[in-house]
């Protein structure tokens, strides 16, 4: 039976409390989709309404579905992102289809950048992404509050760096 030392006892996996990003987010994620969808629906419908009314129609139809579809998607795969912090690192989970769960060590971490889009920013909204030695790194956590998100950047800075001093 380990003994427990001076140092942070590790959080169990069954007490770690996820956190999930902003439901604004799957609003930013369809805006997009709407902004590909209609013009590309309404291109192919013009372009193919040429040919026969009926045609335009059906292209134009057949791209408003596929918006629907990817839409869909877009909600499911939203609500699959969540983060959680332990006493030395953080874990971030994400995917639908292929569900990818990221564990990153404070210490390992280089440098953390908060990005924030026009849409993400008129929404109040900013992704966090962090950085490793490891060329294949693709953490990242989107759709958060834009004060929660700096907060989290320091909070992550601080404890890389003290993980990486061994404090």
């Amino acid at each position: 039976m380990p003994v427990a030392g001076p140092g942070p006892q590790p959080i169990a996996d069954a007490e770690l409390r996820w956190q999930r990003p902003s439901p604004r987010l799957l609003r930013v994620r369809r805006i997009q989709v709407a902004l590909v969808t209609v013009p590309a629906a309404l291109i192919g419908g013009l372009a193919c309404f040429g040919a026969s009314g009926a045609a335009g129609g059906g292209v134009a139809g057949g791209i408003v579905v596929a918006g629907l579809i990817a839409e869909r998607f877009l909600a499911r795969r939203v609500a699959s992102w969540g983060f959680a912090e332990r006493n030395e690192d953080l874990m971030v989970r994400r995917g639908v289809l292929v569900r990818r769960l990221s564990v990153i060590p404070y210490g390992r971490m280089q440098f953390i950048d908060v990005t924030a889009g026009p849409l993400e920013r008129s929404l109040g909204l900013a992704t966090l992404r962090m950085h490793t030695a490891a060329a294949a790194s693709d953490a990242r956590i989107p759709g958060l509050e834009q004060d929660m998100a700096a907060r989290l950047r320091d909070q992550l800075a601080e404890l890389g760096q003290a993980q990486a001093a061994g404090l």
